[in-house]
């Protein structure tokens, strides 16, 4: 599963915002520096989804608020989530 999400560091908790336009909107505590904010984005989004954050890849927007990530096998969904038709 792939979610297209945007992402705000140096939040109060880590959370899940809302949808906005494309994106679903999540709050990290972490800074966007040297890789600490897409950590604790992987965990949040392991954690959230029930997997193991080595299931949970940055695949776009490494160093950009707006990310895409791949997870594996997801046992729960904590979001609404609509499926992409062709």
């Amino acid at each position: 599963m792939e979610l297209a999400l945007r992402v705000k560091p140096r939040a109060p908790k880590d959370a899940f915002i809302g949808p906005e336009g494309d994106f679903y909107r999540v709050a990290i505590k972490a800074p966007p520096v040297e890789g600490k904010g897409n950590a604790a984005l992987r965990k949040f989004i392991a954690d959230a989804f029930g997997v193991a954050p080595s299931k949970v890849s940055v695949i776009g927007g490494e160093q950009s608020r707006y990310k895409r990530l791949r997870i594996e096998a997801p046992r729960t969904f904590p979001i609404p989530v609509k499926p992409r038709l062709p």
